[in-house]
């Protein structure tokens, strides 16, 4: 903990590895492209877990669980799916010391194995919706990867739902987005921009995609979450049909939906600073630290009061810890607790038993104020829910300054090399001209948002007619 992380000014890639490493949230695995994910990474993506399961069964999703493994043979019945993924998939060819008779994939995604579930378990319309569930891990093999944003094994969870209309599954796919919309403001801290994909950039085998993106604190986009309406693709290829109340047999319609580990590397460069992790106290594992001064019998009255203001603390449900080593100074307690962000600290020592008080510091701040201990249960979790805001309100003002509006293509190649961002511009709805404009620049449409203004004016690229208003990124 005493190596100072690398400026993220410096080198803001190297930055974010070296907090995720010294914070103690994953370090890399002998099998190259994957992570081992450590008990304090662990036990953020659990409160993640939480955080979303809890919103997924208010909506009447139950959990569930699927095969790791696929038969070849069903990824090959979807065929923009299969060539969709055909480069990521990882093959396993033998098993039990023998060829096996059919290759087995291993599961990047699951539409394919739940589709052939669903065909055998939907019958009728009464057995409609059917709103599925599973947290998992799933295989893509990636080229370029880096721990938490794109791993080649990464663990997520994704949805999976039939329906008996169009209209019906595509409210529930726009429903969940909101859903994900609603814990990465008020969870995670992370303003996002809700919308839909264009069609270059749809899940492969969707008919519309819909997504959140944020900005990164170097002004990369990162898709946070994504919805998909499937419409009736899989169905059609799987045989997913139920009879209707009139005994005629219809295809259901479909939607799939995935929020992954992502989301823990999101918070590190959205929050994070040069002393490491900044965490917001929804998510942290430990919300508040408290740190005794003194060791031996001179520290023994500071120790004995830290454990019982914790105590005390838990009470109304507060995630306190109590570092009472002896063998590390205090400030070398702080360092650790400042690296791996947790929100607030608290120091109590001789001086401040006398005095009837404590110093609560904050680590979004810095900021230090003594605080009476009679007061304390009243003051945490005030000041836990206003770094929460403080941290929504930096990250939003920090993504607004960026976002830049622009008209024309020239304006739009600088803005996008200097100073970067996020950049909305009109634009024609043509695939060719949207891949000129990645291949120019390497800036792709995050989203078309849903509350953009209308597409008045002409493309900022070919000068056709505008068909709407689109948001540009580079992006992880």
């Amino acid at each position: 903990m005493s190596k100072k992380v690398t400026p993220r000014s410096q080198d803001y890639s190297r930055w974010y590895t070296d907090v995720v490493q010294r914070a103690e949230l994953a370090d890399y695995a002998p099998v190259k492209g994957c992570m081992v994910i450590r008990p304090y990474g662990y036990a953020l993506w659990e409160n993640i877990q939480e955080a979303l399961d809890r919103r997924f069964k208010a909506t009447g999703v139950q959990n569930a669980y699927f095969p790791l493994f696929i038969p070849y043979s069903l990824i090959e019945k979807e065929a923009e799916h299969v060539e969709g993924f055909a480069p990521q998939l990882a093959v396993v060819t033998h098993g039990g010391g023998e060829k096996l008779e059919e290759p087995l994939v291993v599961r990047p995604t699951s539409e394919t194995i739940i589709n052939t579930m669903f065909s055998q378990w939907i019958q009728s319309y009464r057995d409609l919706p059917m709103l599925l569930n599973q947290w998992c891990n799933v295989v893509r093999w990636e080229m370029r990867t880096r721990l938490f944003l794109r791993t080649t094994e990464f663990l997520w969870q994704e949805g999976h739902t039939a329906h008996v209309t169009a209209e019906e599954a595509d409210a529930r796919a726009r429903q969940m987005l909101d859903v994900y919309t609603d814990f990465a403001v008020n969870d995670t801290a992370i303003p996002v921009v809700p919308g839909r994909k264009s069609d270059s950039e749809r899940f492969a085998g969707a008919v519309r995609s819909y997504t959140i993106e944020a900005m990164m604190g170097d002004l990369r986009a990162l898709q946070a979450g994504s919805s998909h309406f499937l419409g009736q693709n899989f169905a059609r290829v799987f045989g997913t049909q139920y009879l209707d109340p009139d005994n005629q047999l219809q295809h259901v319609w479909q939607t799939s939906w995935g929020v992954s580990t992502r989301m823990v590397g999101a918070m590190v460069m959205v929050h994070g600073d040069d002393q490491g992790l900044i965490l917001p106290p929804r998510l942290a594992p430990t919300q508040v630290i408290v740190v005794p001064i003194g060791r031996g019998d001179e520290g023994a009255e500071a120790r004995a009061a830290a454990h019982a203001l914790a105590d005390d603390l838990r009470v109304p449900g507060v995630r306190v810890h109590v570092d009472d080593r002896e063998e590390y100074t205090p400030g070398w307690k702080f360092n650790e607790w400042e690296m791996k962000g947790v929100p607030l600290r608290i120091e109590i020592g001789p001086r401040d038993l006398a005095a009837g008080q404590v110093v609560l510091v904050r680590r979004d701040t810095g900021e230090k104020a003594p605080v009476p201990l009679a007061s304390l249960g009243e003051r945490v979790p005030a000041l836990l829910d206003d770094i929460q805001r403080a941290l929504l309100d930096r990250a939003r003002a920090f993504r607004d300054a960026h976002t830049h509006q622009v008209a024309d293509y020239a304006e739009f190649q600088r803005v996008i090399e200097d100073p970067g961002g996020f950049i909305a511009a009109p634009w024609c709805g043509d695939a060719e001209c949207e891949a000129a404009i990645k291949d120019d620049t390497k800036a792709t449409i995050r989203c078309i948002p849903f509350e953009a203004p209308g597409a008045a004016g002409v493309c900022m690229r070919c000068g056709e007619p505008a068909v709407e208003q689109a948001v540009f990124a580079r992006a992880y």
